[in-house]
């Protein structure tokens, strides 16, 4: 039943765009299509935003040297907000103003993005793998906005309840940024603590640029917790877990999310984020840098850049490969609605991030799967799925 619903809604998406042929598509034109991303390549997130726009670029670099899609190269501008709302509002500007995209790609931030919708819903430009997991994403009006993994809820919910069956921690607390990134963390990790018959007993709020954390894990170890999710920045998150290990407060068991799901959290010399978890809907690059795919795209990357790829590097690829077959199933008569339609039809496993990508006219989150990874001799280790 999924798979004919998916058949018509892609046959009516398609009538649709033929109808519309002779208006012509902003961002679309007979020889290019402009995506956009207004991301983070210099401030708090670069750490994301830096590798997944590398990785984006490598993907988009393939197509267009193989002719692009239906005669189109595809364009990929990325503005910088270096996690600023008024540069990420200038970009946004920019972007849908002045480069006249087809489509925003891989934006990062949660307050970034809603702010954006703002901008993007009227319009009708779609909104595809946004490199934040917040539920926000998917907010109405949702006909326009595509998200590739499960939410930030979610995973702290699941990490929570799989660290108190394995070591029995009965008090959760949480350290996070007071923003709708911070506070999804925070209810995720509260609903965990619920379902897992747990008792949620203290929690500490941070600024971004935050550096000393021993008056809040003080704090908290006076609380007794023994489960702390975090929803801090990249480099945040390695501190707090070196301070811990330094306060003696070898007991407390750190939880991030995909926001610290990296692969330079686990490589931190001297093993300081050792024993640290995090849960995402993706798995680790280098525990699979054997199999077939991620062992061609770590080759692949190398060629062309001469570096490593870190694991958000993963996710640009893996995110310009959903938007090339979108437009691959939209067909050349392309709009922003025959666009939309082809992103309902798909259906498929990306062999490179270890999940199942579907969606459907009702259902815009690509993949549902929460793994828990946990930071052991310099790298990540799956642990559990749900």
């Amino acid at each position: 039943m999924k798979t004919l619903v998916k058949k018509l809604t892609l046959a009516a998406g398609f009538t649709a765009a033929a109808s519309m042929a002779s208006a012509e598509a902003q961002g679309v034109t007979d020889t290019e299509i402009i995506i956009g991303s207004v991301n983070d390549l210099s401030g708090v997130f670069a750490a994301v935003g830096v590798p997944a726009t590398k990785g984006a670029n490598l993907y988009f670099d393939k197509v267009n040297a193989a002719g692009g899609v239906h005669g189109r190269t595809i364009r990929f501008v990325t503005e910088d907000h270096g996690y600023q709302m008024p540069r990420a509002m200038q970009g946004y500007n920019k972007l849908l103003n002045r480069d006249k995209v087809f489509a925003m790609m891989q934006s990062l931030g949660t307050p970034m993005n809603m702010a954006g919708f703002k901008l993007l819903d009227p319009k009708g430009i779609p909104n595809v793998a946004p490199l934040t997991a917040a539920r926000q994403m998917l907010q109405d009006p949702m006909h326009n906005k595509f998200t590739s993994f499960s939410s930030y809820f979610d995973q702290a919910r699941v990490g929570v309840k799989y660290l108190a069956s394995e070591y029995g921690g009965k008090n959760v607390c949480a350290m996070y940024l007071p923003s709708d990134f911070g506070k999804e963390i925070l209810e995720g990790a509260m609903e965990g603590t619920k379902e897992a018959g747990l008792s949620f007993v203290a929690e500490t709020t941070h600024k971004p640029d935050e550096s000393d954390f021993v008056g809040s894990l003080s704090k908290l170890n006076e609380a007794g917790c023994e489960i702390i999710a975090v929803g801090i920045p990249v480099r945040q998150a390695i501190t707090v877990v070196g301070t811990a290990k330094k306060m003696g407060l070898a007991d407390m068991k750190f939880l991030g999310t995909s926001a610290s799901f990296l692969t330079v959290v686990s490589k931190v010399p001297g093993g300081i984020t050792e024993g640290f978890y995090a849960a995402a809907s993706w798995q680790d690059l280098w525990a699979r840098a054997a199999e077939p795919a991620p062992k061609a795209f770590i080759e692949e990357y190398k060629a062309a850049t001469g570096e490593d790829p870190a694991g958000f590097a993963m996710l640009g690829y893996s995110a310009a490969g959903l938007v090339v077959r979108a437009l691959e199933a939209a067909g050349p008569d392309l709009t922003q609605e025959s666009f939309i339609a082809a992103m309902e039809t798909l259906d498929y496993t990306d062999e490179l991030v270890g999940n199942h990508i579907d969606y459907g006219p009702e259902d815009h989150q690509g993949a549902n799967t929460v793994y828990v990874s946990v930071v052991k001799d310099g790298g990540w280790v799956k642990v559990h799925e749900e």
